[in-house]
């Protein structure tokens, strides 16, 4: 995904890194560069909160029930899988 604008950091890396921004497991550098990316960037701004309503809705259908051993590591290599299938989809620019 790209929005076509020059940024500091590229989109694609921005979208890739959402979840683990999300889950507040980012590294120092990467947490400000995703944040300053967000700041200025609509397309992967509205990605952000399309993902972030995502997991909010996950946590209230399944808060209270424990994931099986390996969901995570399954859904993380599907997520990349559509990543890479949508990838040259573009959303437009702000």
């Amino acid at each position: 995904m790209s929005c076509g604008n020059p940024h500091a950091t590229d989109c694609r890396e921005v979208i890739e890194k959402v979840y683990i921004y999300l889950d507040g497991e980012a590294q120092h550098d990467d947490r400000q560069r995703i944040r300053t990316h967000l700041e200025e960037c609509g397309p992967c701004l509205r990605q952000y909160g399309l993902e972030q309503e995502i997991k909010a809705l996950v946590a209230r259908c399944c808060g209270s029930e424990h994931a099986p051993d390996g969901l995570r590591d399954r859904l993380v290599i599907r997520l990349r899988e559509v990543r890479v299938e949508i990838g040259s989809v573009d959303y437009g620019g702000d």
